[in-house]
């Protein structure tokens, strides 16, 4: 079956449809927010393939089935990566590694440490192919960096987790991939500190791509010891090799950060990738894991609220991830704590009987949550996309 014949195949498949459908690639974010409850399934794993990629134009298309690996290769031939440096988290999710799909990145915004610098991952979607709940197949935006047509579907897909429609083929923005990658490491530091000292690397001209403060017990999952016993402050800078060595000599000197060490290229990038990946928590002894989106300067309170929970901090503080008891009062404590400090959650993964129980993201107040209605009765109007995969019965 042709890429084309498939995408016709999903559309009258979805036509017909009567019952609930779940919509997969590779399976790897099942455990993600709320189990959905279907009758069928509508899977994209046979829309695979490059379909354009212009590395002078910073473009890249694929088909939703497209396994990311296979791009990130064919990137990095190219000297070229992805912006928003999508995490890998087969090992949160206890899924496969190197399965995951760019439609399920996509589908659910996954974006890593670099997030803070340059956007998150529906920044860079350029264009989309889509069939909606409708059986209607769709597409909005283009290949071109400046486009300006139609209505911005784009952003409104991604992220979507499937509950608007099936996306088919995806059009990215690419930029070219740092030479070297150093990393600053400040270690002892008390949560607040560490805060002020990333935001204060933010702020600088040095060009930081990666904020991030480990606890002791964070550190102590890293496979190479910097520290022992300590907290850890990291800042990331990427260029050029030399660029890379003046910028983390001067940004140091200019923060006066004493005793803070810079890591090498080959050491930075692994310890950033468990960084990105989540593996700086007990990820396999079968905790919950959330997330916290919170204000920087509110991410100390919050990682010290939750009784029982550990945890650490990404996006210069705005990122809290969280590690604890899979329980409906461990999760009660961390939407308070979210609420407190004026953020948001998402419940990452917990099982099965928690995830129907509970609010996996906040629910919306009245006026957007009308909204959301209304959008998904436009798109899916039967609610058979997905259905109860963000929000109970939506």
């Amino acid at each position: 079956m042709t890429p084309t014949e498939a995408e016709a195949a999903i559309a009258g498949q979805i036509a017909a449809a009567r019952d609930p459908l779940l919509i997969r690639g590779a399976g790897t974010k099942f455990g993600m927010l709320r189990p959905v409850q279907a009758a069928g399934m509508i899977s994209t794993a046979g829309l695979t393939g490059i379909t354009l990629y212009a590395p002078k134009e910073l473009i890249i298309s694929a088909r939703a089935g497209t396994p990311l690996h296979e791009i990130e290769a064919i990137l990095a031939a190219h000297g070229q990566h992805l912006i928003a440096e999508p995490p890998d988290l087969s090992a949160l999710l206890a899924s496969p590694p190197n399965t995951q799909t760019l439609g399920g990145v996509v589908a659910t915004n996954l974006s890593g440490p670099r997030r803070v610098a340059w956007g998150a991952m529906r920044d860079h979607v350029m264009g989309v192919r889509a069939v909606t709940g409708r059986g209607e197949v769709i597409h909005s935006g283009g290949r071109v960096l400046k486009n300006v047509t139609g209505l911005d579907l784009c952003k409104l897909l991604t992220g979507s987790h499937g509950t608007l429609g099936v996306m088919t083929e995806i059009t990215l923005k690419v930029l070219p991939a740092p030479e070297a990658v150093g990393t600053i490491v400040i270690p002892g530091l008390e949560a607040e500190k560490a805060v002020a000292a990333l935001s204060a690397a933010l702020g600088s001209p040095y060009g930081v791509s990666g904020a991030a403060f480990l606890p002791a017990e964070a550190a102590s999952w890293l496979p190479d010891r910097i520290a022992p016993g300590r907290s850890l402050t990291l800042v990331r800078i990427e260029d050029f090799a030399a660029s890379v060595a003046y910028r983390s000599a001067k940004l140091m000197a200019e923060l006066d950060l004493f005793g803070a060490v810079i890591l090498d290229d080959a050491a930075s990038r692994k310890l950033w990738a468990r960084v990105r990946d989540v593996r700086l928590l007990p990820v396999m002894n079968g905790e919950g894991i959330w997330r916290i989106s919170v204000r920087p300067s509110s991410g100390p309170g919050v990682l010290r609220s939750v009784p029982g929970a550990v945890g650490y901090l990404d996006w210069g503080g705005g990122m809290v991830w969280f590690a604890g008891a899979p329980t409906e009062t461990t999760h009660r404590a961390i939407e308070a704590a979210a609420r407190a400090a004026g953020g948001t959650w998402t419940l990452m993964r917990a099982p099965d009987a928690l995830r129907s129980a509970v609010n996996v993201v906040p629910p919306e107040a009245a006026p957007l949550a009308a909204i959301t209605r209304r959008v998904k009765r436009a798109m899916d109007p039967r609610g058979i996309l997905n259905p109860g995969r963000i929000y109970s019965g939506l």
